[in-house]
């Protein structure tokens, strides 16, 4: 049977929500036995998201083969407990690069190259080609940007296309809109959404579905007179009300019929009422709301101004939490301001370090490492973190005073964290870091096998600096144990101190794997260990 499409396209403003209401909606389908996955199109210049600030554009999620992507990727593989590979994040860069490349190639036979059709057609050549790889019932591709950008215009375009090639039985359009509650006026204001679906009319595309966010559930009167303006059915007018955790937007969508809707306007016979299914996921749903007894956790980073920045280890620390029936209170710290003010950090139960690149603010987080060993507070490290926590012991366990990594201190007399043999002659930054699934050896009696309970375990990996093997034997001496490692030993890829009550760093990105009622083994033993000091 032909694949059927779903496209979610997002009106009025960012940040609405899309992809949450993909995942939402591929959730659906997947609990109504549908084979489904999920694609992001983002229309910036990027190659992809390697290169991007987290400030600037939230987190860089790496897929299992190696991909930098948008944070929706992340998303979709929480939402579907499923891997999603890089090819299912698209950007304008993918794009015109493969067609300037078949220009080059001669592949268009001497012919005129231009965005309609030979854009278009590489757009809708990539979304088919997935579709047909993974052989699915339903691809749900969410188009990022907002209706009217000019960046997002080429995907929009090859996205109607394909409902008049394929036609209305095979492509369906979901447009997420706004309507904002004024509080001087006290009502629900649907002119933002007219004035965006006009806008999608006028390139051409007739939303099937509307997906309105608002604070609170969609009055009557506002559905109906989006309905009128629209130019759709009242029952195709979805609230998308706030609600606690964006875990339950499947049951909001789903209780309003949104997978009869969908079965139904595809003219798709055999459906399987997701509810048949839905005990499993409502399970894993209620655990992640938040309970009276909390764990305190200090997360320092270098970009806590913005929340989306960490949004997987967000996600993992909920998830750990929810496995111990504990809430979990993030409490962000900006690693540049901390300094002064170090002893603030006795207060909390955990100090978690996540990822991060470059000198801003690295000091304050040799200084978290080192009062979480000196203080016997539970401590996880994550990539940045498991390596400033091996400089931060040099320094104050070693003695080594100007002990540092070479992307700090390129001239650092002890550079305990050093470049990549393999990084030395890279001058594209893109695309060059050691990305994705490694196969990592686990030494037994360590904290490392009780909490992996493996010897040989699969993470994803992001970084282009490492431990200086030149430094093991004095940092082993100090009582520092390095107890994983990775081909063939040249690399190390988990710390620990066995004196300590919980001190773990791990070079590779735990966050990527965690999945709502499977959260990753570290986070869990590190939760577990905060709530116990």
């Amino acid at each position: 049977m032909q694949t059927k499409f779903i496209f979610i396209t997002g009106g009025v403003m960012s940040g609405l929500g899309k992809g949450v209401i993909s995942s939402s909606i591929a959730k659906l389908l997947q609990l109504s036995n549908q084979k489904v996955s999920c694609v992001k199109i983002d229309p910036y210049l990027n190659y992809d998201a390697g290169t991007m600030n987290p400030i600037a554009h939230g987190e860089v999620f790496v897929t299992e083969d190696g991909g930098e992507c948008d944070m929706d990727i992340g998303n979709y593989e929480r939402f579907l407990n499923q891997n999603i590979p890089k090819s299912h994040n698209i950007t304008t860069a993918q794009i015109y690069s493969s067609v300037i490349e078949a220009e080059r190639k001669g592949e268009y036979l001497g012919a005129c190259v231009q965005i309609i059709p030979h854009v278009t057609d590489a757009i809708k050549n990539r979304i088919r080609k997935i579709a047909k790889d993974e052989n699915l019932d339903m691809l749900v591709v969410e188009c990022g940007g907002t209706v009217g950008d000019i960046e997002s215009l080429p995907f929009l375009e090859a996205l109607r296309q394909m409902r008049v090639e394929d036609g209305p039985q095979t492509v369906l359009f979901v447009h997420v809109t706004l309507a904002p509650s004024l509080d001087v006026v006290g009502e629900q204001k649907t002119k933002p959404t007219q004035h965006s679906v006009q806008e999608l009319r006028r390139i051409g595309i007739q939303p099937d579905i509307l997906t309105v966010r608002c604070t609170t559930p969609l009055q009557d009167v506002a559905k109906k007179k989006i309905a009128l303006f629209s130019n759709v059915s009242v029952n195709d007018v979805f609230s998308c009300h706030d609600v606690p955790s964006i875990f339950m937007v499947p049951q909001t969508l789903y209780d309003q019929g949104i997978v009869d809707l969908i079965f139904k306007k595809f003219a798709k016979v055999g459906l399987v009422n997701a509810s048949a299914n839905w005990d499993k996921w409502d399970s894993v749903v209620k655990s992640l709301q938040p309970v009276d007894n909390k764990v305190s956790i200090a997360m320092v980073g270098k970009y806590v101004t913005l929340a989306d920045s960490y949004v997987s280890v967000n996600q993992a620390l909920v998830h750990a939490g929810a496995k111990i029936g504990k809430t979990v209170s993030i409490e962000w710290i900006d690693s540049e301001t901390l300094n002064g003010n170090i002893e603030n950090l006795a207060k909390f139960d955990g100090i978690l370090v996540p990822g991060g690149f470059g000198v801003r603010g690295s000091e304050g987080i040799i200084k978290t490492a080192n009062f979480a060993r000196e203080k016997n507070i539970p401590y996880l490290g994550i990539c940045f973190g498991f390596q400033l926590a091996a400089v931060a012991f040099g320094r104050h366990a070693c003695n080594f005073d100007d002990a540092n990594s070479t992307e700090i201190a390129p001239t650092t007399k002890h550079p305990i964290i050093d470049l990549l043999p393999e990084q030395k002659n890279v001058s594209n930054m893109g695309g060059s870091l050691r990305l994705g699934a490694n196969q990592i050896n686990v030494k037994e009696n360590s904290l490392a096998h009780k909490i992996y309970k493996s010897n040989l375990i699969t993470k994803r990996h992001r970084h282009r600096y490492e431990i200086n093997k030149e430094y093991l034997g004095d940092l082993t001496k100090k009582g520092m144990s390095f107890s994983a490692e990775s081909d063939g030993g040249k690399r190390m890829e988990i710390l620990e101190i066995p004196s300590h009550k919980f001190y773990l760093g791990v070079q590779f990105h735990p966050e990527f794997s965690s999945r709502p009622g499977f959260p990753e083994a570290s986070f869990e033993a590190f939760v577990r260990a905060a709530s116990n000091s």
